[in-house]
């Protein structure tokens, strides 16, 4: 009698393996794990779960999470295929979270931060009460403890269960940014695969430095949609992390094996001032980006001032941030310059 194999010797167990979306190869499982999402043969960057994005960044046993019990209600008793608390409950065992989002404090590079982490495989990393709760919590730590935010987002945007409610959550994640922005406190947003909806329309696209992985999907609407919207065709591609960095939303294109190395960079580059010395202590709104790259260009001149676009004008006070983010003094942009 011949031997039945559980499986095909060719076929393989279906879930041993994934296929790559880009240069569509068999990417062995084990072997992703190992190689941080990354496919071996184009470089295609996978979605990560939050305790992989915790363990490629922090330092290790650095990472104490916090608000771990927050759950998320039913209010308006939503009900579309099936009631959103049997959503919540079929996420919950699917991923071993509350909810879509994860944060505490740690270190990266032995440099403290308040560190949030959105897991798209929780209702598609949906913001609702729950996540703009903690995200809110996670800024107003960082403004407490002195220490940089950073969010690492991948998020279909507004949780539709949550109806109003999950909207409003673009006002309460942003607006303790503000306060940061008065203190000094430096807040580093980083994009991934994909960021969308209502989470890149807050909190995700104000960041002192907005980083993004490679070929990550960023956008607020559906190319079909904004297409649509605007009544022409759009480029190809116009709502990727590329397209974006060459033109000014995204700064910085990172990728994933660089990421932890470059945010710890930034950290010694955007120092938190002491609570003593911070210019909102004395009354005074503290110097933004705009502001600081002025001042290097009247300290330094000419040279400087050819090299980033900003001319000097002699003679006329330095440039101070007047508290809505706009620099006024002695600096214009390159793309104003006087006769």
């Amino acid at each position: 009698m011949p031997i039945k194999f559980p499986f095909s010797r060719r076929a393989g167990p279906s879930d041993a393996w994934t296929k790559c979306p880009r240069c569509e190869a068999q990417v062995f499982n084990r072997q992703l794990e190992r190689n941080l999402r990354l496919c071996p043969s184009c470089g295609h960057h996978f979605r990560m779960s939050a305790g992989e994005r915790i363990d490629m960044l922090v330092d290790p046993g650095s990472f104490e999470e916090r608000d771990h019990g927050l759950e998320a209600l039913d209010p308006l008793g939503f009900v579309d295929d099936r009631p959103y608390p049997d959503r919540l409950e079929a996420a919950r065992i699917k991923t071993g979270l509350r909810d879509a989002l994860v944060w505490g404090i740690g270190r990266i590079e032995h440099q403290r931060v308040a560190l949030a982490i959105f897991d798209f495989r929780f209702m598609g990393g949906s913001m609702g009460s729950v996540v703009g709760e903690k995200l809110a919590r996670c800024f107003e730590a960082a403004l407490i403890e002195r220490i940089p935010a950073i969010v690492v987002s991948a998020s279909g945007g507004a949780r539709m269960q949550e109806g109003t409610l999950s909207l409003m959550q673009l006002a309460k994640t942003t607006a303790p940014l503000v306060r940061l922005d008065h203190a000094g406190v430096p807040f580093i947003a980083v994009l991934t695969d994909p960021t969308t909806g209502g989470v890149l329309a807050s909190f995700a696209s104000v960041g002192d430095v907005v980083l993004a992985e490679p070929g990550a999907l960023i956008g607020f609407a559906g190319a079909r949609v904004a297409s649509d919207t605007v009544g022409e065709e759009l480029p190809e591609g116009f709502q990727t992390a590329e397209f974006l960095l060459a033109h000014g939303l995204v700064d910085a294109v990172v990728p994933r094996g660089e990421l932890r190395a470059t945010l710890g960079r930034l950290l010694r580059l955007l120092p938190v001032p002491a609570a003593d010395d911070s210019p909102s202590a004395a009354g005074e709104h503290a110097r933004g980006p705009i502001g600081t790259l002025s001042t290097l260009a009247e300290r330094l001149g000419g040279a400087v001032s050819e090299s980033i676009g900003i001319d000097v004008d002699p003679g006329v006070p330095p440039a101070r941030d007047n508290g809505d983010g706009a620099s006024r003094g002695s600096v214009t942009s390159g793309r104003e310059r006087r006769p």
